[in-house]
């Protein structure tokens, strides 16, 4: 692809687009990890204590020493308002901020309890909408926007408001624990979370004997969805958390921080967004599970931006930033961190110990973290549109990178949204399979991939890390390539496909226990999300599948927004320009991806009905 695109590429590195295209690596001599072309269990049946699942997050959750935190402890040092005369809420409002969190701890209660009129279900929807005149029947909020400095809030201003549930494998005190660190949130939500920090601590708590219960902090936070088509989103707010010794349970609840001398920390490039009293309800269960109820409750601050029509309805209905997308993922990281104890490893000789299990895995985490930060729209990023027409999604960025963990020099990137008339099962399916993957011309380069190790992440088959060997007939005993590659799904919360090229002697080097922070990563991949047609009219004469039929706007269109991200290393002189035909050539080479993975899907009979967009022209 570097190649391809005219740029250069770090020795080393592959900048391969999508699966199976690679430039070749340089001739290596082969470390000994067995590259057979084995087939690994895609399944972890050892069940996990309780305490190896607290004793588990705080090793791959925990940041370096000098920044942990946990619940009511003195480790948000690292704020910078603590001691501060010029914190941002002072003790005299200590007392105040401290009410405020008890309200909106019994808010949140009352909302998880509550049923009809306030939240109601959508047809075909897994989560609960709530029906904001009966939220404003129901609660008031105790300041008033005067006082806090923003003035009555607008009656036209947009809430979104969401409800769902889950079963996760994960007990509450560990969970309270990653909620209350900036570092620990941001690991456990890497595809939400993309900024977040602890600004000030109000209270350290240890309320009834519970460390942690009636912990107070002030957080700042950065939240994105992986398409740059949908503005990331920040917020300011008090999180609280709190023990029920007489119910057994957990509140974590977030809510408003307005009024506290707050606009000097915050950013213009972002939406901004009030966090009204939401969070979750915890209880633990046995084996270490817990029972999560997760309430959202969002409300826009000033003026939005026109959202691409591709997302309107997504976005307005509350989807993109809903309670199904934050607990789905919440259950799958904790599956995903109870996995890391299994130690029924189908091969020892790939993965020789449980360090090299953790090493594969932090890897794979930095891996989605990147991708997910990578083609959003965060506030740091600029991205541009190839074409004036509305209905063109494709945009490209580039950035300068010297930092480690990614190569150095100039990276393109380019990312397009388009709905398809699929299922976002059937579109994981396909994409998830490196071997159908490979059968796309677009998406392989004469190759194929055979796994060599596995990693399961949870109970879903396809949840799991793999690291596949690249067979191409430029591919030697001496010239290996090796591609990293992990898959998350559920069945309400989306999926994603994630990978990119690693190098031979790397990767033996992580599986030895050595540190693989330093790997450069650019990662390639695809995120997949249920969504209803965008455009109910172009669905109108589409038939099988579940799809929308003429003149029931109530049933909901069966089908899937996809993303694709594709990056290359434009060249490896971080000062160098780009040039216009590697933006021509990943445009083009985007376009293709998707109109083959979509004639792959039609051809398997899913349905014959054309994609709403599929970006810019050839």
């Amino acid at each position: 692809m570097a190649t391809r695109y005219g740029g250069g590429r770090q020795p080393g590195m592959s900048s391969s687009a999508l699966g199976c295209i690679s430039a070749p690596a340089p001739h290596l001599l082969m470390p000994p990890l067995n590259l057979d072309m084995s087939v690994y269990s895609r399944h972890f049946t050892d069940q996990s204590p309780v305490m190896g699942c607290g004793d588990l997050i705080q090793s791959v959750l925990a940041p370096p020493p000098s920044q942990q935190i946990t619940a009511g402890a003195e480790h948000h040092d690292a704020s910078p308002y603590m001691g501060s005369a010029m914190a941002p809420v002072p003790e005299q409002d200590r007392q105040q901020v401290l009410d405020l969190a008890a309200t909106a701890a019994d808010t949140l209660a009352r909302m998880c309890r509550a049923g009809e009129p306030l939240w109601v279900r959508r047809r075909g929807a897994s989560s609960e909408v709530m029906v904001p005149d009966e939220h404003a029947r129901m609660f008031s909020w105790p300041v008033d926007g005067g006082k806090q400095g923003g003035g009555s809030t607008p009656a036209a201003a947009r809430t979104e408001g969401s409800r769902d549930s889950a079963v996760v494998i994960m007990n509450s005190i560990t969970l309270v624990d990653a909620f209350l660190d900036a570092n620990k949130w941001m690991e456990l939500f890497p595809s939400i979370v993309s900024k977040a920090r602890t600004i000030q601590v109000i209270n350290h708590g240890a309320a009834s004997g519970h460390l942690g219960s009636g912990s107070l902090v002030l957080m700042q936070a950065e939240v994105q969805f992986p398409s740059p088509l949908v503005p990331a989103r920040e917020v300011m707010f008090f999180r609280y958390c709190v023990h029920n010794a007489e119910e057994g349970t957990w509140s974590v609840v977030d809510f408003p921080a307005e009024g506290f001398q707050l606009e000097a920390l915050q950013t213009s490039s972002v939406v901004k967004c009030r966090r009204r009293p939401s969070g979750c309800i915890i209880q633990d269960m046995p084996n270490g599970y817990s029972s999560v109820v997760w309430v959202e409750h969002m409300e826009m601050v000033g003026e939005e931006k026109p959202l691409h029509q591709v997302f309107k309805d997504y976005v307005a209905s509350g989807t993109a930033f809903g309670a199904t997308r934050w607990i789905s993922l919440l259950q799958r990281q904790c599956e995903r961190l109870a996995s890391e104890l299994a130690r029924n490893i189908a091969d020892p000789r790939v993965i020789h110990t449980p360090e090299a299990r953790t090493n594969m895995m932090k890897l794979s985490q930095r891996m989605i973290t990147t991708f997910c930060a990578n083609i959003s729209a965060s506030g740091s990023q600029s991205w541009t549109a190839l074409s004036e027409s509305t209905e063109d999604t494709i945009r490209v960025t580039t950035r300068k990178n010297t930092d480690p963990g990614q190569p150095s020099g100039v990276i393109l990137t380019a990312v397009s949204t388009s709905w398809l008339p699929f299922s976002h099962q059937q579109v994981f399916e396909l994409l998830a399979d490196e071997q159908q993957r490979c059968q796309l011309e677009i998406l392989s380069n004469e190759g194929s991939l055979h796994e060599v190790a596995h990693i399961a992440n949870g109970s879903h088959p396809r949840n799991c890390i793999s690291l596949l060997r690249i067979n191409a007939a430029s591919n030697s005993s001496q010239n290996v390539e090796l591609l990293l590659q992990e898959s998350s799904t559920h069945p309400n919360g989306g999926s994603l496909v994630v990978f990119g090229t690693v190098d031979v002697y790397a990767i033996q080097v992580t599986m030895s226990g050595g540190d693989p922070s330093y790997i450069p990563l650019l990662p390639l991949g695809f995120a997949i999300f249920p969504a209803a047609n965008p455009s109910p009219a172009a669905t109108s004469e589409s038939s099988g599948n579940g799809e929308s039929s003429p003149g029931n706007p109530d049933v909901p269109a069966t089908g899937c927004l996809l993303t694709v991200g594709m990056q290359v290393l434009a060249s490896a002189v971080p000062s160098a320009k780009l040039n216009l035909s590697s933006v021509t050539a990943i445009n083009s080479h985007v376009c293709n991806a998707i109109h083959q993975i979509t004639t792959a899907l039609k051809g398997a009979g899913a349905s014959r009905a054309e994609p709403a967009s599929v970006g810019g022209s050839n």
